[in-house]
């Protein structure tokens, strides 16, 4: 899996979106010029990015003035694994081992094939990863650490 521009940016959003919650969790309504500006995201794109989420149940949003976008859920309720999917598609490596997006594959046996298995363990760590990390999480985490590389 190789999380495209889409992804990335829609993943920042969100999470710019969940830090933004003041101490009462109370859902702020944020500009998306706003976070354009603050997570360097082209406009543009932004707005496709912020559209697919909306459409997804992700996200909500307010028109006109004092407009922007909102969770639409707590950030305990959302996890990464369902941002990637709806921006990027599947967490699979290789078709194959898609739970999302199965298609065959060209090997003589599927049930012994090697590349198949271990593909199979890199979609289920990802997986494992990503649905069990929330918005909450990744807020919680940048709040209590200094960013390190």
């Amino acid at each position: 899996m190789r999380l495209s521009k889409r992804g990335e940016y829609g993943l920042r959003a969100m999470i710019s979106l969940a830090n933004m919650l003041d101490a009462n969790q109370q859902n702020p309504i944020i500009p998306i010029k706003e976070i354009s500006r603050t997570e360097n995201i082209p406009i543009k794109f932004l707005e496709q990015i912020l559209l697919t989420l909306k459409n997804a149940g992700l996200l909500q949003s307010k028109m006109g003035f004092g407009g922007g976008y909102y969770l639409a859920k707590p950030p305990t309720e959302i996890n990464l694994g369902q941002i990637v999917r709806i921006l990027d598609g599947p967490l699979a490596p290789i078709r194959c081992v898609s739970q999302m997006a199965y298609e065959p594959c060209a090997c003589p046996n599927e049930a012994t094939c090697g590349l198949r298995m271990v593909m199979r363990d890199v979609r289920n760590a990802i997986a494992n990863i990503l649905d069990n990390t929330t918005l909450a999480d990744v807020t919680e985490r940048v709040n209590r650490t200094p960013f390190e590389v």
